[in-house]
């Protein structure tokens, strides 16, 4: 019922930025959290920042002060902004959404297909 398109990713070189772009589409009625996990090579999938309907924000520590999280809710659409990326931030992006649709009876999770980010040193 809502597919995911994500675009931004790709490479770059230590101390440079990239910006992440998730848009939701389908029979939504509304959305409640969106974010972006990611997930490095023999690691487990971690949050990074998720932005809920009322514009509040979490991060994972690592990030804080780096990245920044924003949404457009006219365009069903979750950005993260990553400035001063490091080699340790090289992982596969995933946008999730946590949507209310229109024939569901609860909001349901949706994700993305990952989209690669590396980051050079």
């Amino acid at each position: 019922q809502v597919q995911l398109v994500e675009s931004g990713g790709g490479l770059v070189q230590a101390g440079g930025s990239l910006r992440l772009s998730c848009a939701a589409s389908g029979n939504i009625i509304s959305i409640n959290v969106m974010g972006w996990y990611r997930q490095a090579p023999g690691k487990q999938r971690e949050l990074v920042a998720a932005i809920g309907s009322g514009g509040s924000t979490n991060y994972v520590d690592s990030v804080k002060g780096r990245f920044t999280i924003s949404r457009d809710n006219a365009k069903n659409t979750v950005y993260v902004q990553m400035n001063r990326l490091k080699p340790e931030d090289t992982g596969v992006y995933y946008c999730n959404v946590n949507a209310f649709t229109t024939y569901g009876v609860r909001k349901t999770d949706y994700w993305g297909q990952g989209i690669q980010v590396t980051v050079s040193s």
